[in-house]
Formats: structure tokens, C-alpha cells, sequence
């Protein structure tokens, strides 16, 4: 090999290598700015059902102390359903918070997915080590949820923040409507049935509507980096 060649040869090293490090760096900067804003929104999230779940307990306390201070006078009923009224509505919009935030965090999952594939198309022996996935994909998005053992739907469904504040939202819509039929005089075995219903539709179209859009965003997807199966360490299904 002429020293010209050999030149040539290790120039063409030290671009190569130069390449890897820029593509290294831009990957890693990614990647931490999608940790980032994935830790802000699930704290601000946390920070919203705290603050909901304060009101609530804030608010029963006080209709309970407004009825003892006013013997359950004419006007207790209406200051009443005006505290349930407004927990209702704050409810409410800590739902729609709740969903968006869900979506987001799945979404920053699947790109850190992509982006942990990027690491290992630069150096594949480094994938052996990871144990969140490496491909951005239904599959690879629950393994990241879940490293060790595959996860129901139904548990995952549980034991979400949405479902806990839709209870506490259907509670809330439940003793609201309740409260304003026994306010206009209807029975109270009518009031409290209409009242458990309410609740339990709240609930119910929030798990729907959590499912409706969670379908959705898959139906418009494209993963760059599908999995070809199960991880190995879910063990047989």
C-alpha cells in the first residue's frame, strides 16, 4: 500500500468515526430532552390529581359543616350543589388532562424506542444490555412498560391514574345529580338511583373514551422498527 493510500484510508477512518459521535450526540441530546418532558408532564399531572383530590376532600368537609351551621336550612341545598357542581367540573377537566398526558407519555416511549434502536444500529452489541425495547411498536411499548413479565390490559386499565379519577369524577357527577333531583322533589330512592347512574355512566365513558382514543393513535402509526415477537425474558404466554 502506497503511503498515499494509506492516508486516504485512515482520513476515511477518522470521518467515519466522526460521523458516529455526531449521530451518538444528536441521539443522546433527543433523548434526554424527551426524559424531560416526559418527568414535567407526568409531575404536573400528579400535581393536577392531587390538587383535585385536596378540593374534593376540602369540599365534602365543607358541605358537611355548612349543613351543621345552618341545621340544613332552605339555602344549604343550593351552596351544596354548587360545591359539587364546581368539583364536577374540575373533575372533568382533570379527566381531559389526564388522557392527554397518558397519550404523551406513550408517545415519548415509542420515541425513546426509536431512539434506543438508533443506539443499537450504532453499536448492535450494546442491545444485549438494554432491557427497555429497542423497537417502537405495540410490543416494544409494552415491554418498556414492562421489562420483566408481560402486563394485562385489564391490570394496566386498573391501576391508571384515569381510572382513579374517573371514580372520584363519578362520585362527585353521581351526588351532583343525585342531589339536584332530591332538590326538585323527586323521591329519595329516585334520586339516589339516578345518582348511581350518572356515576357509574361517568366512569364508564371515561374508560371508553380512554380506549377510543388510545385505538386510534395506533390505526394511524407506522413503527420504523417493528418487533419481531415477544421479548425473551416475558418467558412463554
Amino acid at each position: 500500500m502506497t503511503p498515499g493510500a494509506e492516508h486516504h484510508e485512515d482520513t476515511g477512518d477518522a470521518r467515519s468515526d466522526a460521523a458516529l459521535a455526531r449521530r451518538l450526540q444528536i441521539l443522546a441530546t433527543e433523548h434526554w430532552g424527551l426524559l424531560a418532558a416526559r418527568s414535567t408532564a407526568q409531575n404536573e399531572v400528579l400535581t393536577r390529581i392531587s390538587i383535585y383530590l385536596t378540593l374534593v376532600s376540602a369540599g365534602l368537609v365543607t358541605i358537611g359543616l355548612l349543613g351543621q351551621a345552618t341545621q340544613f336550612g332552605s339555602w344549604f341545598p343550593v351552596a351544596a350543589l354548587a360545591i359539587l357542581g364546581f368539583l364536577m367540573l374540575v373533575g372533568l377537566l382533570t379527566l381531559i388532562r389526564v388522557l392527554t398526558v397518558s397519550e404523551e407519555d406513550m408517545m415519548y416511549v415509542l420515541a425513546m424506542n426509536r431512539i434506543r434502536g438508533g443506539y443499537a444500529d450504532v453499536d448492535p452489541t450494546a442491545a444485549e444490555y438494554f432491557l427497555a425495547s429497542t423497537h417502537d411498536d405495540f410490543v416494544g411499548m409494552a415491554a418498556t412498560y414492562s421489562f420483566l413479565r408481560h402486563r394485562g390490559g385489564f391490570e394496566q386499565v386498573l391501576g391508571s391514574s384515569l381510572i382513579m379519577s374517573g371514580l372520584v369524577t363519578g362520585s362527585v357527577g353521581g351526588m351532583f345529580a343525585g342531589g339536584l333531583c332530591a332538590a326538585l322533589g323527586m323521591p329519595t330512592g329516585g334520586a339516589v338511583t339516578i345518582g348511581v347512574v350518572v356515576g357509574l355512566a361517568i366512569v364508564a365513558a371515561t374508560a371508553w373514551y380512554g380506549g377510543y382514543r388510545f385505538r386510534g393513535a395506533w390505526q394511524t402509526y407506522t413503527p420504523r422498527r417493528p418487533s419481531a415477537g415477544p421479548p425473551a425474558q416475558w418467558g412463554p404466554r
